[in-house]
């Protein structure tokens, strides 16, 4: 998340998203080594993230990872104004702290 921020910092929004979206995928593969599961690949992301939230029953979980992979989307597509790339960021952080009590 320091380079994230460190690239939206310095105006480079493609830098910034990809770099979000990697410390989420970070974060759940994390918590996915940690349980045993498989997790290479969106699809797994996405299916460990949903077994998360029926877990906790913590919707936020869903709502962060999807503005995650929104700055995923933002690397290839660069149409993210820089205001929402902040935002989606904190989201992140949000995401992570999240996950790092589920670890």
């Amino acid at each position: 998340m320091r380079k994230a921020r460190l690239h939206l910092a310095e105006g480079d929004l493609t830098q910034a998203s990809e770099k979000g979206w990697g410390a989420a995928a970070t974060a759940i593969k994390a918590v996915a080594e940690h349980r045993g599961l498989e997790h290479n690949g969106h699809f797994l992301l996405r299916r460990i993230l949903r077994q998360l939230v029926d877990e906790t029953g913590d919707q936020q979980l869903s709502e962060h990872f999807g503005l995650a992979e929104t700055l995923h989307i933002n690397f290839y597509e660069a149409w993210l104004p820089p205001e929402d790339v902040e935002l989606y960021l904190n989201h992140v952080e949000r995401l992570i702290a999240k996950l790092n009590t589920l670890a």
